[in-house]
């Protein structure tokens, strides 16, 4: 059974740096796409970034080159490491596993003061 567990999130004042990770469970990490949402308050989830088991990275359009996902599949974590925050980053940052389906963390939450 696949289970996720993010840590990292936090306060942190505009213009800090946060790194997220996501501890997996399971023999299938190194066999799966793994990507981080994010969901902020009264808006729906949106994707932040993902990451192929090959290394292929895609981020959304907001990162703006200021957030760098990779993976240690020795590990099996995913991280996310985020710099140059802004406050509309504030949200809860959800851990996503694809393979044959979705499966998702609790999220951690990252706050952003002005």
């Amino acid at each position: 059974q696949v289970q996720l567990v993010e840590s990292g999130g936090g306060l942190v004042q505009a213009g800090g740096s946060l790194r997220l990770s996501c501890a997996a469970s399971g023999s299938i990490f190194s066999e799966s796409t793994m990507g981080w949402y994010r969901q902020a308050p009264g808006k729906q989830r949106e994707l932040v970034a993902t990451i192929t088991p090959g290394g292929s990275r895609n981020y959304a359009d907001f990162v703006k080159g200021r957030f760098t996902i990779s993976r240690d599949n020795a590990k099996d974590t995913v991280y996310l490491q985020m710099s140059s925050l802004e406050p509309e980053d504030t949200a809860v940052y959800y851990c996503n596993l694809k393979y044959a389906r979705d499966y998702w963390g609790k999220g951690t939450l990252v706050t952003v003061s002005s």
